[in-house]
């Protein structure tokens, strides 16, 4: 399975879609790079939600391994996302290219990181770490399995059940300029946590909010007036995670001033009035002579 990402991740290929090797290598080759922002959090969690599920080829008893190509340092918070798959025995490979963060690559990579990081200072160099990692996923996918193998146990790997882990009915209401609340209802089974991550649509920096599991509300401030917000809650668990809510909605634009008058006038002064702005904290008025011929 493949999945390219920017500031907004997209599945290129399910683990389900090529069942051949030269099917897949044709894919590769019709692959059309994505440019734009890193951030590598919000993709991890969207190989998480929507690509390491049954329903797009993941199988219960197989090994899962995350390899994260990246040329660049996350614009979101990365180690978190990182550390929800591997605590769901997810086992992550980073590779970094030119501009790639090393101590970054390192604390996304599952240990030991000598077997997990790599990093070459070009694409074309990329080409000579793919007998080496070859061999060490083989490696590790046969080590992994002859464990539980040897222990009689098979690890089975989170499903979604549902209302048993999933949130439903995302609600965003009371919208200002500024801020916007959440509410969603909780799943059968809470979780752990909540992760609520926001990000104006248009590009931006994401932010993460960290909830108790026994929340079900949050109240957004700080926002940016007249844009647009895409918002995920995502439901942790520690051993499952279910699917996430995602909305979008917009803030509303600065309220102005307006009925704007002008009074007593003399040669060198005006006095301006005007109906006051809701939620203005100051006004910046500027003035200037108007050009030869123009209205006053």
């Amino acid at each position: 399975g493949l999945s390219q990402y920017s500031s907004d991740p997209r599945t290129e290929w399910d683990l389900s879609a090529y069942s051949t090797r030269e099917q897949l290598l044709e894919a590769v080759r019709n692959l059309r790079y994505k440019g734009g922002n890193t951030f590598t959090g919000l993709a991890l969690t969207h190989v998480l939600e929507q690509n390491l599920k049954p329903d797009a080829g993941a199988r219960l008893e197989a090994e899962k391994l995350v390899i994260l190509l990246t040329d660049g340092k996350s614009q979101d918070d990365a180690n978190l996302a990182a550390q929800t798959l591997k605590n769901l025995g997810i086992e992550i490979f980073a590779i970094g290219v030119k501009n790639a963060d090393e101590a970054e690559l390192k604390q996304v990579a599952s240990e030991p990181l000598e077997l997990t990081v790599y990093n070459v200072l070009d694409f074309p160099l990329l080409s000579s770490l793919v007998g080496k990692l070859t061999r060490v996923l083989c490696t590790r996918i046969k080590e992994k399995g002859n464990k539980e193998t040897a222990g009689s146990t098979v690890k089975d790997f989170p499903v979604n059940t549902g209302s048993q882990l999933s949130p439903t009915d995302l609600k965003i209401s009371a919208v200002t300029s500024k801020s916007m609340n959440l509410t969603w209802s909780p799943p059968l089974r809470p979780p752990k946590k909540y992760r609520v991550v926001y990000y104006p649509s248009r590009g931006g920096t994401p932010r993460e909010v960290l909830l108790d599991g026994a929340v079900s509300s949050l109240q957004l401030s700080n926002l940016t007036s007249h844009t647009e917000y895409l918002v995920s809650v995502l439901p942790v668990y520690d051993t499952a995670v279910g699917d996430g809510l995602r909305g979008v909605t917009s803030t509303l634009p600065l309220s102005s001033p307006r009925s704007l008058r002008v009074s007593e006038l003399s040669h060198n002064s005006i006095r301006l009035t005007w109906k006051a702005a809701q939620g203005a904290t100051h006004y910046l008025v500027l003035c200037s002579a108007a050009p030869d011929g123009a209205e006053d």
